[in-house]
């Protein structure tokens, strides 16, 4: 059976979604509240921390509470590595109108700012055996930010996306993070040096943040991450990129759709 505070807490959202309260308005003292529901002050704290770390409340202690204003939620979907692969077959032209971001999250380009930094490092243990190559071998790190204009707060947290850097070198520009974003992403920067995606395989895990992913995604408290571990893979069996990256479980839907073939065929 809910709790007196669970029933309380469902009320309230179902009230946030209805736009009862709207982002950046301020609910009710806690003594309104108790006097609206009828219970004590810890029922309605529990009720209303229950909703902040669902992310759809702000509380401050001794200030109040507000309906918090989400940065715009992602939509990751299956099917948006099929979508990049069939851009890289397109004119210039028609892969700058907009690229991964604006798929996930329904921004236009000029909404996002983007940021890439790339570095030279070697392989762990970890990367070695991922790649099957030996600890030490050279590789291009890559880490990617993009934020939605307005908000300063990034879709995901970037812990390196990693290729083989004698690999790469083949294209020079391929080295230079000033060539960021690059129309087409990844997919087409391996393009050009004749590698093509056979298929990509997704780990995804749901944890706790680090206190440093924790600051960067801004989240509220009790808020998981999903920790994604994304391994691409080339038509002779090759793992060509390995990319690492943390997403914010508040403001990010997973969908993933498996058809299924019919009996009998």
């Amino acid at each position: 059976m809910a709790s007196k505070y669970d029933r309380i807490a469902d009320d309230l959202r179902k009230r946030i979604h209805a736009g009862e309260w709207k982002a950046g308005d301020r609910l009710p003292a806690h003594t309104a509240l108790e006097a609206e529901f009828g219970v004590s002050l810890n029922t309605v704290r529990n009720a209303l921390e229950l909703l902040a770390a669902e992310g759809l409340l702000l509380v401050e202690q001794g200030k109040g509470t507000w309906v918090r204003e989400r940065p715009p939620t992602s939509r990751r979907s299956n099917d948006r590595y099929q979508w990049e692969k069939d851009r890289v077959l397109l004119p210039e032209a028609q892969r700058l109108n907009d690229g991964a971001s604006e798929k996930d999250t329904g921004l236009r380009f000029e909404q996002l700012d983007f940021h890439a930094t790339y570095t030279e490092t070697t392989a762990d243990e970890d990367l070695a055996k991922v790649f099957e190559v030996p600890v030490g071998t050279r590789m291009l790190r890559r880490d990617y930010r993009t934020t939605p204009k307005g908000h300063g707060v990034p879709l995901s947290y970037s812990r390196g996306s990693f290729l083989v850097y004698d690999v790469v070198a083949a294209n020079p520009a391929l080295l230079d993070q000033a060539n960021e974003p690059w129309p087409g992403g990844t997919q087409h920067q391996l393009s050009t040096i004749g590698i093509e995606l056979a298929r990509i395989v997704d780990q995804v895990s749901c944890r706790p943040p680090t206190n440093e992913e924790a600051q960067a995604l801004q989240l509220p408290p009790g808020t998981s991450v999903f920790a994604l571990r994304k391994v691409s893979i080339d038509t002779g069996g090759r793992v060509v990129e390995v990319s690492d990256s943390v997403w914010p479980g508040d403001r990010v839907d997973l969908v993933y759709t498996t058809e299924l073939e019919r009996w009998g065929k």
